[in-house]
């Protein structure tokens, strides 16, 4: 049973150190092993010592913990940055939902970047979708300041947390 255990930790592990590896942590005080008490521990050291870093977070599942009170590394920022952070991580949804005018992730955004009708959001989205994804090869840099531009620039959308 100790045997499974700890493959089933090393296997977390290696997944959650792989699906956050092309994370750029620009601004951020966590490495690839996400906020939590192994944050406050290691830093942004990379490599292998975000194998404890998980470790840490996982321990009395304080990372689910900290996540929740915004201690530990884990406070949100303002609408723009947390907007910037759900698009990377979501950007090919959002791309899906955004040329159908409407969907989850739509709705989402317009949540997280506080406008009041995720239906106008969508439908002021989808008009300027050709801008916003101007080809397959546009950075999501790129796709997250024409995403927040086209919510800044329409008054009526009136999204309080777009920058």
């Amino acid at each position: 049973m100790k045997t499974f255990a700890l493959m089933a930790a090393l296997c977390f592990t290696l997944v959650s150190t792989a699906a956050n590896a092309k994370e750029k942590q620009s601004g951020r005080k966590y490495g690839s092993a996400g906020c939590g008490l192994g944050s406050v521990i290691f830093g942004r050291q990379e490599g292998f010592v975000q194998i404890f870093a998980v470790t840490s977070n996982g321990l009395l599942a304080n990372q689910f913990w900290a996540v929740l009170s915004g201690t530990s590394n884990c406070a949100t920022g303002d609408g723009e940055e947390t907007a910037k952070v759900f698009i990377e991580g979501n950007r090919e949804a959002l791309a899906k939902d955004i040329a159908r005018g409407s969907g989850e992730t739509v709705v989402s955004l317009a949540s997280l970047v506080g406008c009041n009708d995720a239906t106008a959001v969508g439908a002021s989205l989808q008009k300027n979708f050709s801008t916003i994804f101007p080809n397959e090869s546009v950075s999501t840099e790129q796709v997250s300041d024409s995403i927040l531009g086209t919510l800044r620039s329409d008054a009526a959308l009136a999204c309080n947390n777009a920058g």
